[in-house]
């Protein structure tokens, strides 16, 4: 682990390891280039920094590099929701045990994702402009926002941030359906579909929000045919992750005025490419990949790692557990 996260946790790591202890080895000390005798590690924040999929930092490199080069390496815990990193789906492949921090943002994201969908049913993206321009412009008579009550939302996926954003929705008096992998039982009540039944809702759909993983079933599942079917002026929210939509279909969607507009924390390419055109788009919310981002998160993303070290050593089963095949790394991902 890091410097700082050792710190941090201090004399409670001891405690969960048990009567046995366990024995530190601190990222930093470790010499590039040469086998790490590490057998468990914890991935924090602190050392993903600002490292994208596509773009890495020195200290995220050098940590990668003693996961890829401890032969011994028996579980990693991720302070991240997701593990479809490249470096994470490789040690999935060597049959190294992971683990995420999922639930740990989840309130977050959702508060987040429900800003955006706020923000874009209240038009402020073009009263901040008009703000900017010291022009006073209230909406047209004729054009005035609809309300919110009784739109009909499409939460795809059913994890931690899907659940509290489709509360949310559901607070405002918006009718949500839950779309996840299998249709199985309604959730929380609500309306559940499967993702084959997803072309069918979207000519119904007036919020179409993506809060799922990626997996090979979500990969570029948002295409351009499926943009097609949305209800024109229907909006759309992305906390998922960017591969899950295609960007260049909605840019199109957008520019034609099939969408009346979109919230996107997330990208196929991260950072955003400064020629995207996403960045002029007057209707479209940006944010860079931090809509999980919180004071509190760290404290959480300890208690779930600190958890699953004191089951780790008890041989009891782990939290958040990365089940199923890797994920296939695309051209243009860090391996």
């Amino acid at each position: 682990m890091s410097t700082l996260a050792a710190q941090r946790l201090g004399p409670v790591l001891q405690q969960a390891c048990g009567p046995a202890g366990c024995r530190l080895l601190l990222a930093e000390e470790q010499p590039a280039g040469s086998a790490c005798g590490a057998q468990l590690a914890f991935v924090s924040r602190d050392i993903t920094g600002r490292s994208t999929k596509h773009r890495l930092e020195p200290a995220t490199a050098h940590f990668h590099a003693l996961l890829r080069q401890a032969p011994g390496l028996r579980w990693v815990h991720a302070h991240s929701a997701g593990a479809d990193r490249p470096v994470y789906q490789a040690l999935l492949a060597r049959g190294v045990r992971i683990t995420t921090s999922s639930g740990a943002n989840a309130q977050v994201v959702a508060q987040t994702a429900l800003a955006g969908v706020l923000a874009l049913a209240r038009g402020l993206p073009a009263l901040a402009a008009a703000q900017r321009e010291r022009r006073w412009s209230p909406p047209p008579l004729q054009a005035l926002p609809a309300d919110l009550s009784g739109q009909q939302a499409v939460v795809l996926g059913w994890g931690p941030i899907g659940q509290a954003l489709a509360r949310y929705l559901t607070m405002l008096d918006l009718r949500v359906t839950v779309v996840r992998r299998h249709a199985g039982e309604p959730a929380a009540g609500l309306p559940t579909a499967g993702l084959d039944d997803l072309p069918a809702l979207l000519p119904h759909t007036d919020w179409l929000l993506l809060a799922c993983p990626l997996t090979e079933h979500t990969r570029g599942l948002v295409s351009a045919p499926m943009l097609r079917r949305l209800r024109p002026g229907a909006r759309l929210v992305n906390v998922a992750r960017g591969e899950v939509l295609d960007e260049p279909a909605l840019v199109a969607a957008l520019r034609e005025g099939r969408l009346a507009g979109a919230y996107l924390d997330v990208f196929a390419q991260e950072p955003l490419p400064v020629d995207s055109p996403l960045w002029h788009l007057p209707q479209v919310l940006l944010t860079p990949h931090c809509a999980g981002f919180s004071s509190g998160n760290e404290a959480r993303v300890d208690g779930l790692f600190l958890h699953n070290l004191k089951a780790w050593h008890q041989g009891a089963p782990l939290r958040n557990e990365v089940t199923g095949p890797p994920i296939p790394t695309p051209a243009g991902d860090i391996p």
